[in-house]
């Protein structure tokens, strides 16, 4: 027989062994760097063996890894902790909506984001623009066959007067990509799995999280104020790409992506979409994922004060 047998999750199919593992992970989400969240999972488990605690309810695990929690990271880590269990407990799936113009983290933030709260689909718009090209020829939409700040280039119609040909090629291109977020959207909420959307084209306007019912949606976009801050973003793609995506090619079009970010920051304005401006990595990760929660839990508080119980209505007269 084993020094120390596993501590099991008894509410859990067959009994599951707590995984020390996971529980770091779940930690990492409330912006715990990897060793404080290891160290802290390391504790829990420590204590509940020091206490002859080998099975124990998810729900008793949770509220020892708080206690754990506020004890070496601070109240607030172990609140925030709290509330985003309160996430894993909804019955329904999370959805999470990132954009931004071109080179400001998007990518690298949705999968920090994505791997904190243990999602595991991440699509990007440019995969579904890619899918596209091969359902529909240059001749038929040429629009998608460009990048996001040259789409004016497969423009088929004259620019009205006064307008940017950026941000009217913009517009037509991601009005295109907006069915396919739609229709990955609506297939996630019918299996009911949690995912994150990213890229350029997940812009204010274009889809609108409410039409979801059947799932909790957030929105929101990443930001760059800084001009060289963000034009040093495409050096580092360039290295960590290895050339695939040149530093050149986006500083020839840093203008073009500069006017994009303007104007989708301006309809995020105009549609109340919050904007999260990137700095720091572990910190912008940690701003989204508050923002998450947030929303999530306001979401949830809404709906619970128009549910009706069966048979039941609100009364209109």
């Amino acid at each position: 027989m084993p020094t120390n047998p596993p501590i099991v999750i008894k509410d859990q199919k067959h009994g599951l062994p707590m995984s020390k593992g996971l529980l770091a992970q779940s930690f990492t989400a409330t912006g715990l760097s990897p060793a404080g969240a290891y160290a802290a999972a390391q504790r829990v488990q420590d204590e509940l063996r020091a206490a002859g605690r080998y099975e124990l309810t998810l729900s008793e695990l949770q509220d020892k890894a708080a206690s754990v929690l506020a004890e070496t990271a601070g109240p607030g880590i172990a609140a925030r902790y709290v509330r985003l269990n309160e996430i894993s407990k909804l019955d329904r799936p999370l959805i999470v909506l990132i954009g931004g113009t071109t080179g400001v983290g998007k990518s690298t933030i949705a999968t920090e984001v994505a791997h904190r709260l243990g999602i595991t689909r991440i699509v990007s718009t440019d995969s579904i623009r890619q899918v596209m090209r091969g359902i529909f020829s240059r001749d038929l939409m040429p629009a998608i066959y460009e990048s996001s700040f040259n789409a004016w280039r497969g423009l088929r119609v004259p620019v009205p007067h006064g307008a940017s040909p950026v941000i009217v090629g913009f517009r037509e291109q991601a009005a295109a990509v907006a069915t396919g977020m739609k229709a990955l959207i609506d297939r996630a909420v019918v299996e009911g799995v949690s995912m994150v959307l990213e890229g350029v084209h997940v812009a204010p306007g274009y889809i609108e999280p409410s039409q979801f019912k059947n799932a909790s949606v957030v929105q929101l976009l990443i930001g760059v104020d800084d001009e060289e801050a963000h034009r040093s973003h495409f050096y580092v793609r360039e290295v960590q790409t290895e050339g695939t995506r040149p530093f050149e090619r986006y500083r020839a079009n840093f203008t073009n992506i500069r006017l994009l970010g303007r104007y989708i920051e301006d309809l995020a304005s105009e549609h109340g979409i919050p904007i999260v401006h990137s700095h720091q990595l572990d910190r912008t990760v940690a701003e989204v994922l508050e923002l998450i929660v947030e929303t999530v839990i306001r979401q949830d508080e809404e709906s619970a004060r128009v549910w009706h119980p069966p048979g039941e209505r609100e009364d209109t007269e």
